[in-house]
């Protein structure tokens, strides 16, 4: 199960309802009285979609070795799980109108934990390259959101929660043209209209809501969740804790470690999402894709992402694989095995690399020294700098080391990430403490580390198993199974594993009353 949500293989990398504030929705059959607000319904009740009792769904994930696993890390179904399927209106990039879907996980059964009052969870998805991505059709395996979705019905609704996943502006019904990839005002205002709009609806499904609300999502959704979570606080919407998972939360350290020579895993997938989200928000990223890309690749990429064939973008050259700069590209990467992202027909143009390099140079931004210390991983002020290029002025704007939770948090990721550098989770970490976030209200999990020894140890050692299994069934020599557990780190190995950590996290928060 690739949280990716494609055929790339490449892992996912990453204001509540009202009036539109001068937003123009278009009107909906009914006249005047109709709400067609951010955050109010299309259709209602949410359509019917899969629904499997507790048992037809444990046969279901027993019927393959996929299945099978995950049973181990996720439990045995308590409850069935009744999937709808909401779509709503928010707003994309740039405020303007637009509608958005999303899926609603409603658990059932005679279990106690599946009737009653029962908590939510708001998810977030990782990033995907398949424009129809869609986490209501969970159960179809042809579907580039089967993955994730099965893994969050199991971990999730299975267990008792209510599950309100958005499928983001950009995707599935939306008709925005573009996705608004790590914008996080935009982001975060899409997730609580997703949930204003369905909460709309529970009466109507028999969603019982008991009012304890958790966030969380994996990797881009992790960033989504950890923007939710903040825009809900700013707007005195209730929050009981969230979980932002292999988060890319500190977005400007990350890209400026692109530029100086440290890519992501994915960087050629990540770059053009980035560019033309941030483009849209703010209109000086660059003057035209050209000035970016080389020329192989600048016609059309504006309008590449997110794709109808996510599975041929590499293979019809749309986009290279894994030369994000060229071959002799300057600065170049920062250790060895980095150099796979230097090479042949490369996507980024050595003059905006140069350009990046140099105002990154020039005006360093605190939080993001490279190599990095404890000091700028754990600076109150990470952000104190003025870049002079629009990309990074977007990234330090879409920086998300610029708030404090009043609310229980849980970061989690593994030290060796090859595609969202732990580095993010230690600097967001960093500057909470610095900003005074008290230490019982922060937890902090390295899937890495083994000597640990707390509640979390279960999950570490599973993510140990998981890489050593795969390392064992994997042919070839000791580099071919590194490689191959390398590739894996991001999208399948550690999601399963964070997430029960999330829950096992939610679970603390509820016994103690929150």
């Amino acid at each position: 199960m690739a949280l990716a949500g494609t055929a790339l293989l490449l892992a996912a990398c990453g204001g509540g309802g009202g009036g539109g504030g001068g937003i123009s929705f278009p009107p909906v059959g009914g006249g005047g009285g109709v709400d067609t607000g951010r955050g109010s319904v299309v259709s209602s009740p949410p359509e019917q979609g899969t629904k499997l009792t507790a048992d037809q769904f444990k046969a279901s994930l027993q019927a393959s070795d996929q299945g099978k696993a995950l049973l181990q890390v996720t439990g045995t179904p308590k409850c069935g799980v009744d999937m709808r399927y909401l779509e709503y209106r928010t707003i994309g990039g740039k405020n303007e109108a637009t509608n958005a879907t999303a899926a609603i996980m409603v658990p059932s059964g005679s279990d106690v934990a599946c009737s009653g009052a029962r908590p939510v969870v708001l998810y977030a998805h990782g990033t995907t390259a398949a424009r129809n991505y869609n986490l209501a059709k969970w159960t179809d395996t042809t579907q580039p959101a089967a993955g994730e979705g099965l893994m969050i019905a199991a971990m999730f609704a299975a267990q008792g929660y209510i599950v309100v996943a958005p499928n983001y502006a950009g995707y599935d019904k939306s008709t925005l043209p573009y996705h608004p990839y790590l914008n996080g005002d935009q982001q975060g205002k899409d997730m609580v209209d997703a949930l204003t709009a369905a909460r709309k609806t529970f009466s109507d499904i028999g969603a019982n809501d008991a009012g304890s609300l958790f966030i969380t999502g994996y990797s881009q959704g992790g960033y989504v969740a950890m923007a939710a979570h903040r825009e809900m606080q700013a707007n005195g919407k209730a929050v009981t804790a969230s979980a932002p998972l292999a988060a890319p939360s500190a977005i400007s350290l990350l890209t400026d470690y692109t530029y100086l020579g440290w890519p992501a895993l994915g960087s050629t997938l990540f770059v053009p999402l980035l560019s033309t989200s941030w483009q849209q928000q703010f209109g000086n990223v660059y003057g035209s894709p050209s000035d970016v890309y080389e020329a192989q690749y600048a016609t059309g990429i504006e309008t590449l992402l997110p794709s109808t064939s996510p599975g041929t973008l590499f293979s019809s050259g749309k986009l290279p694989q894994l030369a994000l700069f060229p071959a002799d590209g300057k600065p170049g990467p920062v250790s060895p095995e980095l150099s796979i992202f230097y090479g042949a027909n490369n996507l980024i143009k050595q003059s905006f690399l140069t350009q990046a390099a140099t105002d990154i140079q020039s005006n360093t931004c605190p939080g993001n020294a490279l190599p990095a210390t404890a000091a700028s991983l754990g600076s109150a002020s990470p952000l104190d700098c003025k870049p002079s290029t629009g990309f990074r002025k977007a990234a330090i704007a879409n920086d998300l080391r610029n708030w404090v939770p009043t609310k229980p948090m849980l970061l989690c990721s593994g030290a060796n990430d090859p595609t969202v550098n732990f580095l993010s989770t230690r600097a967001t970490a960093g500057y909470f403490r610095a900003k005074g976030m008290p230490a019982a209200a922060l937890t902090v999990i390295d899937l890495e580390d083994r000597g640990a020894t707390d509640s979390y140890a279960a999950a570490r050692a599973g993510f140990a198993q998981a890489k050593d299994l795969l390392a064992q069934s994997t042919p070839g020599s000791a580099a071919d199974k590194a490689r191959a557990v390398t590739a894996a780190y991001h999208g399948t190995l550690a999601p399963p594993f964070c997430l029960a950590a999330a829950r096992g996290f939610f679970q603390g928060v509820l016994a103690a009353g929150g």
